[in-house]
């Protein structure tokens, strides 16, 4: 009986199986048409998040009675946690469950957080009676149950789904083919789009809804969406490329540095190819390639010197470690520090949220006939970025190809490099147009009346168009650089850390607001940010977050030009 022989060039080479296991082929699978599904899920989730976060402190205080600064903490707490729970779900994807199967158990959990919460917000006797007069019954507490649960439930769902989201759908091109490894790079771009979109319809549209239509019904359609995005992301496994969990990426770091430790007192081998490596393509680490060796952070290459004890046989992963696992960490290393500039970018990207609206509370937001809210113009950022990206990817990435000779134009670290320098022209913007309105309030005799001044808000839109083309530098650069670069075993929590730096980055401003705050007020000074703005001084505070931008734009440069990529091996 005659056999077919197979053409490994209709396999991906990246080590992809498909949902059963076996290898894959490229012709029907990955690809955009996976993708879609992928990016769907996406939008569904994102629209819900954003469906949530920008009505909570609004739904907290109105319908659950709270006061501002119970509503406002419970606010920041929740937030928080849904960028801390990544770092769960990222651990599980790149562990134990693959990346589908954390996306597909965490949307089942979102999706019953949001119907906890449609619920609580469709059934009279899960709130508490409405306000006679200015007495506002508080609820009790099988109706703050039922909505935390639900909205806790939400962040841990999101948990499973933000870290994956991005790297399973970068998953579906292969590394080894230079046209999929094209399609990866504007991947990012799109994924960073359908975000954007989630936002913008969500900040619109469905807040429109809730204050228009019920919270019921503001609640139930984004839990319908993650129904349908849930539904439409499983049907698609048949066309799904996966890559094979690879163990806890923590206890392979951890026997790295316990090996080397106890190996402190023996001499390198000058060859290095005597070190430690398994035979083959593949890593010990399964689903995994094996990595180059690097001389840097060389102490931890002990951990893989060969004694005379360990030839043959088996060896004990806590002594002996092979190269690809050494290097996994030194990975991990290298990209500490430009991991820890991108906590200043948010910190910029916070004032979008607080001090660029408190700005506008003292601009005239009177527009012809219409009266715009100063924070409905932060939505000029989400524009920003929607806009941005479709110039970025049609006319940006092929000027520069021709310019750089690069496939995708810049590389990650030069995108993430030029998004750090606009945000701080963000902020230094924001400066100035601070220093005009002060003048202006002096001019007009305003400054000791707490009231807007004779300046149009507009003046605001540069700083928040630039914020947002911020991001589409240098939140995408980030997504493209943490799955580029970080070992193929831990994509996840990698993409996790990188969500971790938006809850820092809110987190340092709100402890430089505090340092101004406490430093500038003593001696019964009235400080840079007073109850009213015209007798204070936010143009110090703008100026003050823009040197420590800019600080940190020159450490990210001097990082980045040491950072030295990663190389697969080609053994």
């Amino acid at each position: 009986m005659p056999f077919k022989i197979l053409n490994l060039d209709e396999y991906t080479g990246d080590g992809s199986v498909h949902f059963r296991g076996h290898p894959i082929l490229k012709h029907n699978t990955g690809n955009w048409r996976a993708c879609s599904l992928i990016l769907g899920t996406e939008v569904c989730e994102r629209l819900a998040y954003y469906g949530i976060s920008k009505s909570l402190v609004t739904y907290l205080s109105t319908r659950l009675h709270q006061g501002n600064v119970s509503a406002a903490r419970n606010f920041t707490t929740w937030q928080g946690t849904c960028y801390l729970t990544p770092l769960i779900g990222a651990t599980l994807a790149d562990s134990y469950w693959g990346k589908y199967r954390t996306i597909a158990v965490f949307s089942t959990i979102y999706f019953l957080g949001m119907a906890a919460l449609t619920l609580s917000a469709s059934v009279p006797s899960l709130q508490p009676p409405q306000c006679i007069g200015s007495f506002c019954p508080q609820a009790n507490l099988q109706q703050y149950l039922i909505y935390f649960i639900g909205l806790y439930m939400i962040a841990l769902g999101a948990g499973g789904i933000k870290p994956c989201v991005s790297s399973f759908g970068a998953d579906q091109f292969d590394d080894t083919d230079p046209v999929e490894r094209t399609k990866k790079g504007a991947f990012f771009n799109w994924f960073y789009f359908c975000i954007s979109i989630g936002s913008l319809i969500s900040g619109t549209v469905l807040i429109w809804v809730q204050e228009n239509c019920g919270y019921s019904i503001g609640f139930g359609i984004p839990t319908f969406f993650i129904a349908l995005a849930i539904g439409s992301f499983v049907l698609g496994s048949e066309i799904y490329r996966f890559q094979v969990p690879g163990g806890s990426p923590l206890t392979r770091a951890c026997q790295v540095v316990v090996a080397a430790i106890r190996k402190q007192n023996v001499d390198l081998p000058v060859d290095s190819s005597l070190l430690y490596e398994c035979h083959g393509k593949m890593s010990a680490i399964e689903g995994s390639g094996k990595l180059e060796h690097s001389s840097e952070f060389s102490f931890l290459d002990k951990s893989a010197v060969i004694l005379l004890s360990e030839h043959g046989g088996c060896h004990n992963p806590w002594r002996l470690c092979t190269v690809t696992q050494i290097e996994e960490l030194k990975i991990l290393i290298r990209m500490f520090p430009i991991w820890a500039t991108g906590i200043m970018f948010f910190t910029v990207y916070a004032q979008n949220s607080s001090m660029f609206i408190e700005q506008g509370m003292v601009l005239n937001n009177q527009v012809g006939s219409f009266k715009i809210p100063p924070a409905t113009l932060s939505s000029l950022d989400t524009i920003s970025v929607v806009v941005g990206i479709p110039i970025y990817e049609r006319l940006i990435v092929p000027v520069a190809r021709r310019l750089t000779g690069k496939e995708r134009g810049f590389s990650e670290l030069q995108r993430i490099g030029i998004g750090l320098f606009v945000s701080t022209i963000a902020v230094i913007v924001a400066a100035l147009v601070e220093v005009k309105r002060l003048e202006n309030a002096r001019t007009e005799g305003l400054i000791h009346q707490n009231v807007p001044i004779p300046m149009s808000i507009l003046w605001q839109a540069p700083q928040y168009l630039l914020v947002g083309i911020g991001e589409v530098f240098t939140s995408i650069g980030q997504a493209e650089f943490f799955y580029n670069q970080s070992p193929d075993s831990m994509r996840s929590l990698c993409s996790a850390f990188a969500l971790l730096t938006v809850s820092l980055g809110s987190y340092l401003s709100s402890f430089i607001l505090t340092l101004v705050s406490y430093f500038t007020t003593r001696g019964e000074q009235m400080g840079w940010i007073p109850d009213n703005l015209n007798e204070g001084h936010l143009d110090r505070f703008f100026w003050l977050v823009a040197g420590l931008s800019s600080l940190n734009c020159l450490a990210f440069i001097y990082f980045a030009q040491r950072y030295k990529c990663k190389k697969a091996s080609v053994l």
